[in-house]
């Protein structure tokens, strides 16, 4: 669910950044970068937000963090969409989904997120309800709910071409839906497909996918008739751009690695081990650097494209479910639990440059 990223508002708060805000929090200081001719090694701020945290997206219109989450297989009862200040990780506000069964309490439960400010809405996949759904960021209300997207897992927004584009994992398609009237505009089927984690190039509005199923991107264009597939990694589960929109990473879950794809050629460059159970992968577009969250080892992975190897490796929390990066930081949420009354943790990681 990665694009070239907006920076973070500048805030008279800065000076906190590496310090602990919000009430239980812990810091750390981890990493690999500790030579006088090194950068700092990266800082960690932790907060507990809520229970079950699933992904994030950050708004740069309105300077804040969409966390989604949801507990249990269905019915699910317990789900939210959660509005969090970027810089202390306080709750700012908590939205429940609309409830699907008055006789269970079931709600239309919330997982991927995307945010897009140009229509200040927020979008949220509803994997278990096949559909996605638009919340308003202004006052947290729902708009929609937008069915027949089977196993929807993620969602990304193209505010210049007002398109929002879903993974339907479950058969295959990838849904584009207009930003603006909230309908349905196109579906591209790749049969036996797994779609799961999406990627953006803004400039051109050409979408990505990570085909979990068959180990490759799938790229729609624009103009293109036929979807172009290419080959990747061992279970690619999640997928990032260079600035540059030339090169993809992709996050091998099987593989264990991170796969540097040169579009243009359509191959792979370089494979870089990162850990455990890779799930999701973001780029650090002030940097070039890929940051990568391992599940199994419980690490964030900081990863030089450049010289094909790790630079930094982070601790976070027990079962690290996705990372955002936005101004400098890198958002990762877990679901371990490990938080103050078994709430599921936020961290911050001030990243070195």
């Amino acid at each position: 669910m990665t694009s070239p990223t907006r920076g973070l508002r500048r805030t008279g708060t800065s000076a906190a950044i590496a310090v602990v805000l919000a009430a239980g929090s812990t810091a750390a200081l981890t990493g690999t970068a500790t030579a006088q001719n090194r950068p700092a090694a990266s800082a960690v701020t932790t907060a507990p937000v809520g229970t079950g945290l699933y992904q994030s997206s950050y708004s740069e219109r309105n300077h804040v963090l969409w966390t989604t989450s949801s507990v249990g297989r269905p019915p699910v009862t317990n789900s939210a969409l959660t509005k969090v200040d970027p810089v202390t990780l306080k709750v700012k506000a908590t939205y429940t989904p609309p409830v699907t069964d008055a006789a269970t309490g079931a709600v239309e439960a919330v997982y991927g997120v995307a945010v897009d400010d140009e229509h200040n809405t927020v979008w949220t996949t509803n994997t278990r309800n096949n559909s996605v759904a638009v919340y308003s960021q202004r006052t947290g209300a729902h708009l929609a709910t937008l069915p027949n997207v089977a196993h929807a897992r993620e969602i990304i927004v193209d505010e210049r071409h007002d398109t929002v584009w879903a993974s339907s994992y479950g058969d295959g398609t990838l849904v584009a839906f207009d930003s603006r009237t909230l309908k349905e505009k196109k579906r591209v089927t790749v049969e036996g497909s797994g779609p799961a984690g999406l990627a953006l190039d803004e400039k051109s509005g050409t979408v990505y996918a990570a085909d979990l199923t068959n180990d490759r991107i799938i790229q729609v264009t624009t103009r293109s008739a036929a979807p172009r597939l290419i080959p990747t990694g061992d279970g690619p589960i999640s997928v990032s751009l260079s600035k540059d929109g030339r090169t993809a990473y992709t996050a091998n879950q099987t593989g264990g690695d991170v796969s540097v794809v040169d579009l243009r050629k359509g191959l792979v460059t370089k494979s870089v081990a990162t850990g455990a159970g890779p799930l999701s992968v973001a780029t650090d577009t002030r940097t070039g650097n890929v940051l990568v969250v391992n599940r199994t080892d419980a690490t964030l992975s900081v990863v030089s494209p450049r010289k094909g190897a790790v630079v930094e490796t982070v601790a976070t929390g027990a079962n690290p479910n996705h990372v955002e990066v936005a101004g400098g930081s890198a958002y990762v949420v877990d679901k371990s639990g490990a938080g103050a009354d078994g709430k599921d943790q936020l961290h911050r990681i001030r990243l070195a440059r």
